[in-house]
C-alpha cells in the first residue's frame, strides 16, 4: 500500500483535527488506498511545534515551516495556518510539488484566493479545500433529492451561518479581527463556507447586492497567540476591530433564482446555527448544522397530508455507513474532516482531483468578491474575475 509523507503547518485546534483524520482514515475507510506517515511538524511556537512530534505523532517538528517543504520524505502538507499565511504557503507548497489540504479561505482576500488557486492548479497538485459541511450525509442527500428534480423546480432558497463566539463585548482580539492577518471578517469565516453550499446545491451565482457592519468596534488587546476567537479577555487596553462581524444580501443564482445569505459572529443565542432551506415547485429540503443528522423533507404524500417530516441519517446515505450502523446514531463535526482525509488521500494515489478543491475556493471567493463590492457600493454586483480594488489592497475600514 502506497504510504503518504505528511507534512503539517500550523499546530492549533485545526492543526491537530487534521493530524487526528489522518489517523482515522484507515478505522473508518478500510480499502483507501494510502496510508499516512506523520512526517513532520511545523509551527511558530517551538513549544507547540515541539508537542506535535512528542504528543500527535510527527517524526520531527520544527519553527521554520519552509523546512517542511524541503523534506525529501514529505509528499503532502496540511495548511492550517492563519489565513494571511494561506496563499504564501499554498504557492510555496505547489512549487515544491506537494499535494495540499488547506483550511478556507486560502488568502486574506478574494485576489489572494484566486492567485494561490492558480498556482496550485499550474503545478498539477492534488487539493482539497476544507469547504466540509459540504460532506455531511444529509446535505449529500438534499443535494441528490434537488438534483433528481424530487422537489420540483426550486424558486425559493434561504441560508444564515449565525455565531456567538465574538458576541461578548470583551471577546479577545484575536488574529480574527485583524485585516493584515485574518483579511475579511465573517465574510471569509463562515459566509465562504454558505457562498460554496449554495453553488454546490443549486449551481453558479451570478450577482449579489449586500450590507455588512461591524458591530463591537474595539476588543481587548490579547498576544498573538494567547488566545482564541472564542476567548473573552479581561484586559483594559482595546484596540479597533479592523473586518465586519456581520454580513446579510441577496445572491441571484445564473439561473434566475434569487436567495437570501446572511453570516454573523456576533448574534446572541445562536452558537451554530448553520441553515438552509429550498423550497421547489413540489416540495422542499431545509437542514440545521445544528441538528447535523436530520434533514427536513417535504414531498407529497397521498393522503394528501402536507408538511415536513424529519429524516434522519442511516447507512443508506452517503458516507454515513463509515462512521454510525444505523439511524439515530449521531455523526459529528470531526468526522466530516475524516472524509476530507479520505478524499485527498485517495487523490494523491489515483491522481484525480476531488470536490471541493481550489477551483471551488476560488469559484466562493469570486462571489464574495462581488458580495464586498456591494457592500461598498450598495448596488447589485456582477460575479467576475477579481481584480484588486481598495478592500483587496488592504486600505481603510469596512463600513459601519
Amino acid at each position: 500500500m502506497p504510504e503518504v509523507g505528511i507534512g503539517l503547518l500550523g499546530v492549533g485546534w485545526m492543526g491537530q483535527l487534521h493530524t487526528a483524520s489522518y489517523r482515522r482514515v484507515r478505522d473508518h475507510y478500510p480499502t483507501c488506498p494510502a496510508s499516512p506517515r506523520l512526517v513532520i511538524a511545523a509551527d511558530v511556537s517551538e513549544d507547540r511545534a515541539r508537542a506535535a512530534s512528542a504528543d500527535l505523532g510527527y517524526e520531527g517538528w520544527t519553527a521554520d515551516w519552509h523546512e517542511v517543504l524541503e523534506h525529501p520524505e514529505v509528499d503532502a502538507v496540511s495548511i492550517t495556518a492563519p489565513n494571511f499565511l494561506h496563499c504564501e504557503m499554498a504557492l510555496a507548497a505547489a512549487e515544491a510539488g506537494k499535494h495540499i489540504w488547506a483550511e478556507k479561505p486560502l488568502g486574506r482576500f478574494p485576489a489572494e484566493t484566486v492567485r494561490a488557486a492558480e498556482g496550485v492548479t499550474a503545478a498539477g497538485v492534488r487539493s482539497v479545500v476544507g469547504l466540509n459541511y459540504r460532506h455531511v450525509p444529509a446535505v449529500q442527500y438534499a443535494r441528490q433529492l434537488i438534483a433528481s428534480g424530487q422537489i420540483g423546480a426550486v424558486n425559493h432558497y434561504r441560508s444564515q451561518f449565525l455565531a456567538s463566539y465574538a458576541s461578548h463585548p470583551k471577546g479577545a482580539l484575536s488574529w480574527r479581527f485583524s485585516r493584515e492577518l485574518a483579511g475579511y471578517g465573517i465574510l471569509y469565516d463562515l459566509m465562504s463556507h454558505e457562498v460554496d453550499m449554495a453553488q454546490y446545491l443549486l449551481g453558479p451565482i451570478a450577482r449579489a447586492s449586500a450590507r455588512w457592519s461591524t458591530e463591537i468596534a474595539a476588543r481587548p488587546r490579547v498576544e498573538m497567540g494567547a488566545g482564541t476567537h472564542f476567548a473573552v479577555a479581561d484586559g483594559d487596553e482595546l484596540a479597533q476591530v479592523e473586518n465586519e462581524d456581520r454580513v446579510a444580501g441577496l445572491i441571484e443564482f445564473e439561473s434566475g433564482l434569487v436567495g437570501t445569505i446572511e453570516s454573523s459572529r456576533v448574534a446572541v443565542g445562536p452558537e451554530a446555527r448553520y441553515v438552509f432551506e429550498a423550497n421547489g415547485t413540489e416540495g422542499a429540503v431545509a437542514w440545521n448544522f445544528e441538528r447535523m443528522n436530520e434533514l427536513q423533507v417535504c414531498l407529497p404524500l397521498a393522503s394528501g397530508d402536507r408538511g415536513y417530516s424529519t429524516v434522519y441519517m442511516s447507512p443508506e446515505h452517503p458516507d454515513f455507513g463509515h462512521f454510525q450502523p444505523g439511524a439515530g446514531l449521531p455523526m459529528g463535526y470531526n468526522d466530516l474532516k475524516v472524509i476530507e482525509a479520505r478524499l485527498f488521500l485517495e487523490s494523491i494515489v489515483d491522481g484525480v482531483q476531488r470536490a471541493p478543491g481550489v477551483e471551488e475556493m476560488a469559484s466562493a471567493a469570486r462571489v464574495l468578491d462581488a458580495v464586498a463590492r456591494s457592500c461598498e457600493s450598495r448596488a447589485w454586483e456582477e460575479v467576475g474575475e477579481v481584480t484588486p480594488g481598495p478592500i483587496a489592497q488592504e486600505q481603510g475600514l469596512v463600513s459601519r
